[in-house]
């Protein structure tokens, strides 16, 4: 289970990475696909990925209906 599912929507709004736990997920949306961050638990929008024209891994790719399972799930949902 995911305790807390961070929303990144903008490349410079990223959280203190000390702040995101194990079991939390740090999801990339709109313009913060832009940007990567240092950590292993994150994922980008595959659709907002495509549309900026950028690549990054398959396995980081999450469709709008697996964010939407993954907010369903969690405990709390941070939107930056």
């Amino acid at each position: 289970m995911v305790d807390t599912v961070f929303l990144i929507k903008k490349p410079a709004d990223f959280p203190i990475l000390d702040i995101i736990g194990d079991n939390d997920v740090l999801i990339l949306i709109q313009d913060g696909v832009l940007r990567q961050p240092s950590i292993d638990n994150w994922y980008a929008c595959k659709e907002d990925v495509i549309a900026r024209g950028i690549k990054i891994q398959e396995s980081k790719l999450l469709e709008y209906e697996e964010i939407l399972n993954l907010i369903e799930k969690s405990n709390k949902v941070v939107v930056w």
